[in-house]
């Protein structure tokens, strides 16, 4: 697949430019016309633009993912060809790189694959889970259905991570607007009191002093804040990359205070609800155990999956490891093996992901209401630090001078 930029003439009359996605310029051509667009360029965009505009600065959000599988769900339940469908898919994304992925699709589907075949060539895009559900929906005629379910659930999943980074938001702000004054406190309106206090003579607040020793350090030594600071930042995004990074930031998510047991909560939600949705579309316990665990997206619960599906294949009971671990909250456990007994699991862990996301809910509200008297408590005291440290010197010097 290439891009093509073009400049075409619509209807009206008007001069409009754009690109298309297409393997040839024949094929770009019949794509335009049949937008009933008349031709004046067309040009073959550069391999090193296609991957700056693709690979760098381009991405799938989820609200197109959610738009794309709301909108071929439509299509496919009113019987049309889903060849058909996907080529309109195709002309109506704006995304570039979104198109070309899913001509890529429409290719491979066109040329006899199976939808969720074709799709499993960009996990970026679409992952285990998503490629999974739709594979069920293959076989067992219900992919409309299957592609609404999977809208809502990307919308849900969306929501929980909005809500919880909304939380965070207040926070942030105000932790950098009192940061950013501090530094303009030390670099710019310190210096210009330390002319007064040095020739007051009075005794300095050790705070003052801190705060002198600190403006020094920053006004002369600049480069090696920054260079600290750089290097520090790479170092945390090479180490983060790397297997055992992910590993220990995946446990400190759950160890973290407050913070901890609403990630707890997001991962217990996804697991329950990725494994229920999987085993009521029929999908075999141990394969589904294996999806889930790649959708949960932590190395913590990863790990019991996977001893799990060993205990599965093993003949041996689906709570066998959920049991033993911490965690795993007792309630689920228990709950897990009363679905097993009843032969109801997919309906009992559906409840329970309901239940988790109500429990997400609340601890996002008063998580809310927490921070608000934190965040005042720490401006007092930053507050109460500089003024200790600017006016009890100014304070000591005009006792001095008279």
């Amino acid at each position: 697949m290439a891009i093509f930029d073009y400049r075409a003439k619509n209807l009206a009359g008007q001069t409009v430019e754009g690109a298309v996605v297409a393997p040839t310029d024949g094929v770009a051509y019949d794509t335009l016309r049949e937008k009933q667009l008349t031709i004046i360029s067309l040009k073959e965009r550069p391999k090193t633009a296609k991957f700056l505009g693709t690979n760098l600065f381009s991405r799938v959000s989820i609200k197109e993912q959610v738009i794309f599988a709301r909108q071929l769900a439509v299509m496919i339940a009113a019987n049309v060809p889903i060849v058909r469908a996907l080529r309109i898919l195709v002309r109506q994304t704006k995304n570039v790189h979104f198109k070309m992925i899913l001509s890529d699709v429409l290719d491979e589907v066109d040329g006899g694959a199976k939808l969720s075949t074709a799709m499993a060539r960009y996990p970026q895009v679409f992952n285990t889970f998503f490629v999974s559900m739709v594979r069920s929906g293959e076989t067992t005629g219900k992919l409309d259905e299957v592609l609404v379910y999977l809208a809502d659930q990307k919308e849900k999943d969306y929501g929980i991570i909005s809500r919880v980074r909304g939380a965070f938001i207040y926070p942030a702000v105000v932790l950098f607007a009192v940061v950013a004054v501090g530094v303009v406190m030390v670099i710019f309106v310190l210096p210009k009191l330390l002319t007064i206090f040095a020739e007051g003579g009075a005794e300095l607040p050790v705070t003052t002093k801190m705060l002198i020793a600190v403006s020094d350090f920053v006004r002369n030594q600049w480069y090696v804040v920054v260079l600290i600071v750089a290097a520090a930042v790479g170092a945390f995004m090479w180490w983060r990359r790397t297997e055992n990074g992910r590993r220990v930031l995946d446990i400190l998510k759950l160890r973290t205070p407050i913070a901890g047991k609403i990630f707890t909560m997001i991962y217990l939600t996804r697991l329950s609800r990725s494994l229920s949705t999987l085993l009521g579309s029929g999908v075999p316990i141990s394969q589904a155990l294996a999806i889930t665990g790649e959708v949960v997206g932590n190395h913590t619960y990863q790990a019991i999956i996977q001893r799990t599906i060993q205990e599965v294949e093993d003949g041996n009971s689906i709570t066998t490891v959920f049991v033993k671990s911490k965690q795993v909250p007792l309630m689920l456990s228990q709950m897990m093996a009363v679905g097993e007994q009843s032969g109801r699991l997919d309906q009992v862990l559906l409840k329970v992901a309901q239940f988790y996301e109500n429990e997400l809910d609340g601890l996002i509200r008063n998580l809310v209401s927490l921070i608000e008297p934190l965040i005042l408590l720490l401006m007092g005291v930053g507050v109460g630090f500089m003024v200790s440290s600017i006016l009890l010197p100014i304070y000591n010097v005009s006792n001095a001078i008279q």
